[in-house]
């Protein structure tokens, strides 16, 4: 197995990745569609870096209007094995403030307008989300927030909902009923997109705000939010220098088995599959398929 190509997905206000050399941006194509943007590809302390800009440089696209399976397919194209989520995220916790980073370790799923498998009627597949983000990458990240001096806790459940406007406050409090830690717009089903394309996935979530639910903030606003982006950006530039150097060190396949993911969960026979779905599928599952 050759070594790991790391790839980035930034969100909101990480718009480009600092330090980067032999910088190229240009499209890559996917059969599920238009990627959010063009990836920038480029080396990073000798280490092979793929970036998106989940949202598009400038914020184009809307959460619900980003084409995830476009863009994780055509991270599985480029060699990606292993995926850094950032993302902006409001806060359902006194004691996860804007400004922190979280490192994330759950997901509640509440988006209902996004495809969220690569696979459907012709070939059918069922992935484990019991654990859905790689602990190795979470390691990785926790010792790179603290050699930057970066506050990140290491644990948390990330609530996802579809957008593009915030929540009233009966939903803010009914998920911190539900024990959720932080709430955003982005990583379902990205997660588990990256799940079924076999390739390590880790989010951190850059805290701006603290939703609805808290006293001193009845209302989010853009222009609250913007701030504590720009300063989240800095860090989470410097989390990612330090993180890379240490991805970078690992060989051979993910120990908490990722890259085998669709070992079992493939469930249609070989004589009723689809073609037509199967030749999408190539870079997905071409390793189970044996495209």
């Amino acid at each position: 197995m050759s070594g790991p190509v790391i790839g980035i997905i930034g969100g909101s206000g990480l718009y480009q990745i600092d330090g980067l050399s032999d910088v190229a941006w240009r499209r890559v194509d996917s059969p599920f569609g238009a990627t959010s943007d063009e990836f920038c590809f480029g080396t990073l302390a000798g280490q092979r870096v793929v970036f998106l800009p989940r949202h598009g440089r400038g914020h184009a696209l809307p959460p619900s209007a980003i084409n995830f399976r476009a863009n994780i397919d055509a991270l599985k194209r480029c060699g990606v094995t292993d995926i850094l989520s950032l993302s902006a995220v409001g806060s359902l916790r006194e004691d996860f403030a804007p400004g922190g980073f979280v490192i994330i370790d759950q997901f509640v799923d509440r988006t209902i307008a996004r495809e969220r498998s690569f696979f459907g009627p012709g070939c059918v597949a069922h992935v484990s989300m019991a654990q859905p983000v790689c602990a190795r990458l979470g390691d990785a990240l926790a010792e790179a927030a603290s050699g930057a001096g970066i506050a990140a806790r290491r644990g948390g459940t990330y609530l996802v909902i579809d957008g593009p406007q915030f929540s009233t406050r009966a939903e803010s409090e009914l998920y911190r009923a539900w024990r959720c830690d932080v709430i955003g717009m982005t990583n379902m089903p990205e997660a588990k997109l990256a799940r079924e394309a076999e390739i390590c996935y880790a989010t951190v979530a850059m805290v701006t705000d603290y939703d609805c639910w808290h006293p001193g903030h009845d209302a989010v606003t853009v222009e609250a939010i913007v701030s504590v982006l720009l300063a989240n950006a800095d860090k989470a530039r410097a989390l990612v220098k330090g993180v890379v150097p240490l991805l970078a060190a690992h060989q051979g396949p993910c120990g908490h088995g990722c890259q085998r993911a669709l070992d079992h969960a493939l469930i249609t026979a070989p004589d009723s599959r689809d073609p037509a779905l199967t030749r999408r599928l190539d870079a997905v599952a071409g390793r189970v398929l044996g495209a």
